[in-house]
Protein backbone atom coordinates (compact mmCIF):
# COMPACT_ATOMS: atom_id res chain seq x y z
CA UNK A 1 0.00 0.00 0.00
CA UNK A 2 1.66 3.43 -1.24
CA UNK A 3 0.75 6.10 0.98
CA UNK A 4 0.34 10.07 0.26
CA UNK A 5 2.73 11.89 0.20
CA UNK A 6 2.47 15.55 0.29
CA UNK A 7 5.18 17.82 -0.01
CA UNK A 8 5.78 21.62 0.52
CA UNK A 9 8.75 23.47 -1.17
CA UNK A 10 10.35 25.93 2.04
CA UNK A 11 11.97 27.77 -0.70
CA UNK A 12 8.67 29.48 -1.76
CA UNK A 13 6.63 29.24 1.70
CA UNK A 14 8.22 29.20 5.23
CA UNK A 15 11.28 30.69 6.83
CA UNK A 16 13.41 31.00 3.85
CA UNK A 17 10.48 31.74 1.10
CA UNK A 18 8.34 34.62 -0.51
CA UNK A 19 5.39 33.81 2.27
CA UNK A 20 4.94 33.93 6.10
CA UNK A 21 2.87 30.91 6.85
CA UNK A 22 1.65 32.60 9.44
CA UNK A 23 0.07 35.56 7.28
CA UNK A 24 -1.16 32.97 4.36
CA UNK A 25 -2.40 29.80 6.26
CA UNK A 26 -4.34 29.31 3.27
CA UNK A 27 -3.72 25.46 2.93
CA UNK A 28 -4.69 25.03 6.81
CA UNK A 29 -7.75 26.93 6.10
CA UNK A 30 -9.39 24.82 3.25
CA UNK A 31 -7.86 21.38 4.58
CA UNK A 32 -11.05 19.98 6.65
CA UNK A 33 -9.40 16.84 7.64
CA UNK A 34 -6.65 19.18 9.19
CA UNK A 35 -3.56 17.30 7.41
CA UNK A 36 -1.85 20.58 8.21
CA UNK A 37 0.14 21.69 11.17
CA UNK A 38 2.18 25.00 11.77
CA UNK A 39 4.67 24.83 13.93
CA UNK A 40 8.23 27.24 14.72
CA UNK A 41 11.36 26.18 13.44
CA UNK A 42 13.89 26.51 16.01
CA UNK A 43 17.29 25.86 13.63
CA UNK A 44 17.98 29.35 12.91
CA UNK A 45 16.64 30.87 16.45
CA UNK A 46 17.37 29.90 20.07
CA UNK A 47 14.26 31.44 22.09
CA UNK A 48 11.63 28.81 21.71
CA UNK A 49 9.69 31.35 23.76
CA UNK A 50 9.52 34.16 20.89
CA UNK A 51 9.87 31.77 17.57
CA UNK A 52 10.00 34.27 14.42
CA UNK A 53 10.75 31.91 12.00
CA UNK A 54 7.82 29.01 11.08
CA UNK A 55 6.57 26.30 8.69
CA UNK A 56 3.50 24.47 7.74
CA UNK A 57 4.12 20.64 7.70
CA UNK A 58 1.67 18.04 6.01
CA UNK A 59 2.17 15.87 9.56
CA UNK A 60 -1.47 13.65 9.32
CA UNK A 61 -1.21 12.89 5.09
CA UNK A 62 -3.26 9.31 5.90
CA UNK A 63 -6.50 11.82 6.64
CA UNK A 64 -5.94 13.23 2.97
CA UNK A 65 -8.81 13.00 0.99
CA UNK A 66 -7.48 13.87 -2.30
CA UNK A 67 -9.54 16.73 -2.84
CA UNK A 68 -6.41 19.18 -4.00
CA UNK A 69 -8.10 22.16 -2.60
CA UNK A 70 -4.92 22.96 -0.63
CA UNK A 71 -2.34 22.65 -3.71
CA UNK A 72 -5.11 25.09 -5.44
CA UNK A 73 -5.02 27.44 -2.61
CA UNK A 74 -1.25 27.65 -2.15
CA UNK A 75 -0.18 31.27 -3.79
CA UNK A 76 3.18 30.03 -4.18
CA UNK A 77 2.30 26.21 -5.44
CA UNK A 78 4.68 25.27 -3.16
CA UNK A 79 2.67 22.39 -2.54
CA UNK A 80 2.72 19.32 -4.46
CA UNK A 81 0.97 15.42 -3.69
CA UNK A 82 1.13 12.21 -5.10
CA UNK A 83 -1.70 9.98 -4.50
CA UNK A 84 -1.59 6.72 -2.52
CA UNK A 85 -3.86 5.07 -0.23
CA UNK A 86 -5.15 7.38 2.48
CA UNK A 87 -7.47 6.55 5.51
CA UNK A 88 -10.63 7.87 4.04
CA UNK A 89 -10.03 5.84 0.63
CA UNK A 90 -9.44 2.69 2.51
CA UNK A 91 -12.69 3.48 4.80
CA UNK A 92 -14.93 4.35 2.00
CA UNK A 93 -17.67 1.59 0.99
Amino acid sequence: MKKTKIQIDYSKCGPDGNTDPRECRKCMLVCDPAVFLMHPTLEDHPDPWNPERWKVTAVWPSMCMGCNKCVEACPEQAISMKFGESLHMIRAP
